[in-house]
């Protein structure tokens, strides 16, 4: 049993988080560059907190440009136990209106070019994405949601695509044929990223448009996703808050804080000693003390 150190990843439209008591933000270093910001270290109810705004503080920077590797990177550095991402998304199924929280389960990854792995030549590991979420940590957070007076659907499965321009009608209507429920642009690689760093991952997902696949000929425009955004801001803020005040005292152990054991492939002889040290945050559990 251990304590818990929530890492919080706020999307668009949430930069910071008020609530934190003896708030500081830290700056940390990564092998894999910088991280989109700072991180600002603080406690919430008693419970060690980092939060990490994805698009950096201003929205800075667009959801194909975040180094996802050097944020979760960080976050694991700074003794996170547990991830709740908090993205905007927009909606592909009419029961599910702006104004609505998603506790997503699965995903689809339509992204490409981005870093998606801390693995590759020289030192290759292979974590299973079935299940891509902690349920554990979703049940909580979707707990804390409703608590908070969201409507909340507790599963979900999200479309990532690369953006930044939003779909086409075509598109729009093939991905719900998929099966998928809603879009968005950052989930992944982030929470294959989590899953390397056997980090408990979940993800909130706030819906602000209905994207562009109904009749009615609605588009997605900036303006609007803001206006709903500010509306959902409050009622995120207060799910993490519920969410910590909900937390058992001590921390039972996760199987994801063991996605690594039957994942690494290549050899112990056989490890490029270069990419080691860049994974070292990573897979410290593994090779403590042997460096």
């Amino acid at each position: 049993m251990t304590s818990w150190t929530l890492g919080i990843i706020g999307g668009s439209g949430l930069y910071a988080m008020d609530v934190l008591e003896d708030a500081e933000w830290v700056g940390v270093d990564t092998p894999w560059g910088p991280p989109s910001d700072e991180l600002l270290m603080g406690r919430l109810l008693g419970v060690k907190c980092v939060f990490l705004p994805r698009h950096k503080r201003g929205h800075s920077l667009a959801p194909a440009t975040i180094n996802y590797r050097a944020n979760i990177d960080a976050l694991k550095r700074a003794g996170c136990t547990d991830i709740v991402a908090v993205s905007a998304i927009g909606s592909l199924r009419e029961e599910l209106p702006p104004g609505h929280f998603v506790v997503v389960d699965q995903f689809i990854d339509r992204t490409v070019g981005r870093a998606s792995s801390f693995f590759g030549t020289g030192f290759v590991a292979h974590v299973s994405m079935a299940d891509p979420v902690c349920s554990r940590l979703s049940a909580l957070v979707a707990a804390a949601a409703e608590a908070a007076g969201a409507p909340v659907a507790r599963r979900g499965t999200y479309l990532a695509i690369d953006g930044p321009q939003f779909s086409s009608r075509a598109e729009s209507g093939l991905y719900r044929n998929w099966g998928c429920d809603v879009i968005g642009m950052t989930a992944m690689p982030e929470a294959k990223l989590a899953r390397e760093a056997e980090l408990p991952y979940a993800l909130l997902g706030m819906v602000t448009d209905y994207d562009c696949w109904k009749e009615s000929g609605e588009v997605v425009d900036v303006e609007t996703i803001i206006a709903q955004l500010n509306a959902n801001a409050d009622a995120a803020r207060l799910t993490i808050e519920l969410l910590a005040k909900s937390l058992p005292s001590e921390r039972a152990p996760s199987p994801i804080d063991h996605a690594l054991d039957a994942a690494i492939i290549t050899a112990e002889n056989a490890r490029d000693p270069e990419m080691r040290i860049k994974l070292r945050a990573i897979t410290e559990r593994h090779f403590a003390g042997r460096d």
